[in-house]
């Protein structure tokens, strides 16, 4: 639908009624013509950027290229003027009879995403495509979206171009394939491809352009004697040579290694059949026997799909043939059905079906969800397994019942296990293949019949991961080693707990966490889980902890205060301003007490005490990583303890970890932020960065939680940090 840069409502209206007259009403029109001039004209009057052209233009890459209808069509056209307040969700649902909020939140939400990152970087990444699929309708609409800035891309900025380009190739030219947008799919690539390697771009389509005529004419030589052979079985159909995409060609020249002069099959031949849905199948063998027949095909390279469609109702049959001059020929065959929902996809599947839902795609959006809806996965790995349920080939295999299951292309038998049942991949030993023992790691191929073997003491382990291919294996993988090493780290600290108590030495979780760190562990669990696995000598770990503990005795005894210094406080009892009181259970006296060097409290924190079995009280925070754990198992040793008064010239050392872009002079910002600050001092600061961004942490000296509270929204404004904790 190419308009040009000037158009009025008049020919906005006559245009859509000429091209999608069924879509609305007379009288639904004839609203839209009135909306749509009254609100562009009130967003127009108050300043705002409104661009008609580029909203239609959207619309119809959904309607025509993507056979989408009336709601995806009113969201984009009317989500401007959502967007600005100028319209109610409700009054346009009653006004057109049709339901819209689900894709206009999703839109909404992801627009706003875009205004804040012209690119999606990789924070906002999941963010992104959890709105994404949500409703498969806002799929489909961003698509079309960026294929019509892909479009237009000249307009903008080179900087701009470059990130466009780039995220239309790894993200949207993905999403259309998933969503059985293949031609959609194959323009993104060869437009990202344009602008991101336009040299190569250009010498692949002068190459292209340049042999055209001879590969026109053995495409007519290809066809001519097959179209003679077709027309004698009296079905109608078209038949036609396509050449393949730019992106294509250039794949396979870097896969081959190979100049393009070599590359042979630069084209393939699509057969279209007209003819009735119950016929379908039939009249495809039929035709590819007439293929078979005429040019020697090769066996490994038939790929049926009209048994078993792929779950974005892709159907066709696609065979390759020995052509004239020996060159191999790839030939697709598929009906005039088949056809449309291939180059629409899912819309047109819907369609065909009669339905608006899809439970191959369901299952598909379920997937991506679980993914993204898992934290434990880093940008890496969370981007090759989204990537991977984009990309999926799929192979068919049974039960031995005989029920059907579908797994991508690579998938083992211990992805089998998991897709069947989470329990039955945990205690999966093997299995039989069509009858014949296989490993855990056997690669399932089309047609086979599976069945799984499995043993009560089988526990999952980290190689598993190496073994599976499936987003859905590896997350449960990963939840269940985590909740064994979970337990192990549990029993190693009971050990260490039960040997350092008949040592009469009390247990500092600090002091645990320096060995461990000093020892080269990555984390304390690590540490806890070799004690477990009795890796680590118990006696050599207390000599080191006593020596721990008498170096600390003799540099900290600035940190030990006697309780002495505190007087309870009744509740009626007025506090001096300048006191800084620490009150522990008013029954104790006498006791000495120290601040935990496991989540360093400071003045203000809400605390409680600890009674160690030297008779002393660690004070911890009530939100100490360890707090759980300690009041679960020692209840009977946790005093109540609190602040009172104010702080008087005490500071307490903090460390927050500073997250944020690798700007030239942040540190700089950072520390003279800090120097500036009456009653905080700076005592180090340490910065890591790496593509782009930094990472480090900061120790600082404070009086109180006020304060630090106060420092830590000061350094968030800072230009360039992302996120400040403590």
């Amino acid at each position: 639908m190419a308009l040009s840069s000037s158009i009025s409502t008049r020919e906005l209206y006559k245009r859509l009624l000429a091209t999608h007259g069924q879509l609305l009403s007379a009288v639904e029109w004839k609203a839209l013509k009135a909306l749509i001039q009254t609100k562009r004209e009130s967003v127009l009057a108050k300043g705002a950027s409104y661009s008609l052209d580029d909203r239609i233009q959207v619309a119809g890459i959904a309607l025509d290229e993507m056979g989408l209808g009336k709601a995806a069509a009113l969201s984009v056209l009317l989500q401007d003027f959502f967007d600005k307040e100028e319209l109610l969700l409700k009054d346009v649902e009653k006004t057109f009879n049709v339901s819209l909020q689900g894709i206009m939140q999703g839109l909404s939400r992801v627009n706003e995403l875009y205004r804040r990152h012209a690119s999606i970087e990789t924070d906002n990444f999941r963010q992104l495509l959890l709105t994404l699929a949500e409703d498969v309708r806002v799929i489909l609409i961003i698509v079309a979206e960026r294929l019509y800035m892909m479009r237009t891309l000249d307009r903008y900025p080179e900087e701009t171009i470059q990130n466009v380009a780039r995220e239309s190739s790894f993200l949207y030219a993905p999403l259309a394939h998933r969503m059985g947008l293949y031609a959609i799919k194959t323009e993104l690539e060869d437009l990202s491809l344009k602008y991101t390697n336009r040299d190569i771009y250009k010498e692949i389509a002068k190459k292209l352009n340049e042999t055209k005529r001879s590969r026109d004419k053995y495409i007519a030589d290809f066809i001519d004697p097959l179209k003679e052979k077709l027309e004698e079985t009296g079905y109608h159909f078209d038949i036609k040579g396509r050449t393949k995409s730019i992106h294509s060609i250039y794949s396979k020249i870097k896969k081959q290694n190979t100049p393009f002069e070599n590359i042979y099959d630069l084209f393939a031949i699509r057969i279209i059949l007209d003819t009735p849905k119950e016929k379908e199948k039939a009249v495809c063998w039929q035709a590819y026997s007439i293929v078979a027949d005429m040019y020697q095909p090769n066996p490994k390279r038939l790929r049926d799909w009209l048994s078993i469609p792929k779950s974005n109702g892709y159907e066709s049959l696609h065979t390759t043939v020995l052509g004239p001059q020996g060159k191999w020929v790839e030939v697709q065959i598929r009906t005039v059905r088949m056809d449309e929902v291939a180059e629409k996809g899912l819309a047109a599947h819907w369609k065909y079906k009669g339905i608006k839902s899809e439970s191959g795609m369901d299952e598909w959006l379920k997937s991506i969800r679980e993914i993204l809806e898992n934290p434990d996965l880093n940008a890496v790995d969370f981007m090759d397994e989204f990537k991977l349920n984009l990309y999926n080939k799929e192979v068919f295999v049974f039960t031995p019942n005989g029920d059907l299951h579908k797994l991508p292309k690579g998938a083992t038998l211990l992805d089998f296990a998991f897709s069947i049942h989470s329990g039955l991949g945990s205690k999966c030993v093997g299995g039989k293949i069509n009858g014949k023992n296989a490993p855990i790691k056997y690669v399932l191929n089309n047609g086979d019949q599976v069945e799984v073997l499995t043993s009560p003491t089988q526990k999952p382990n980290a190689s598993w991961l190496n073994i599976v291919s499936t987003s859905k294996a590896k997350n449960k993988i990963r939840q269940a080693i985590k909740e064994i090493e979970f337990k192990d780290a549990e029993i190693g600290r009971e050990m260490i707990l039960r040997r350092f108590k008949n040592w009469k030495i009390e247990l500092d979780d600090g002091r645990i966490s320096r060995i461990a760190k000093k020892k080269g562990y990555k984390t304390v669990s690590d540490f806890y889980q070799e004690i477990a696995s009795e890796k680590l000598d118990m006696h050599t770990l207390r000599d080191e902890y006593i020596e721990l503990m008498r170096r600390d005795l003799s540099n900290d005894q600035t940190e030990t205060r006697s309780a002495e210094s505190f007087t309870p406080i009744a509740a009626e009892q007025e506090i001096s301003p300048n006191e800084d009181v620490l009150v522990i259970a008013q029954d104790l006296k006498n006791v000495d007490f120290k601040l935990s060097k496991c989540c360093n409290p400071i003045y203000g924190d809400p605390v409680f005490g600890f009674v160690s079995v030297s008779g002393g009280i660690k004070i911890h925070r009530t939100d100490c990583p360890n707090a759980p754990q300690m009041i679960a198992k020692f209840g009977y040793r946790i005093v109540k303890a609190q602040w009172s008064g104010k702080s008087a010239g005490s500071q307490y050392p903090i460390t927050l970890h500073i997250v944020g872009h690798d700007d030239i002079g942040i540190v700089t910002n950072i520390s003279s932020l800090i120097n500036k600050e009456k009653n905080v001092a700076l005592r180090s600061i340490s910065i890591d960065a790496n593509a782009g961004l930094f990472e480090g942490n900061l120790t600082i000296m404070v009086n109180d939680t006020k304060e630090l509270e106060s420092i830590i929204k000061k350094i968030k404004l800072i230009k360039g940090v992302k996120s400040v904790r403590r």
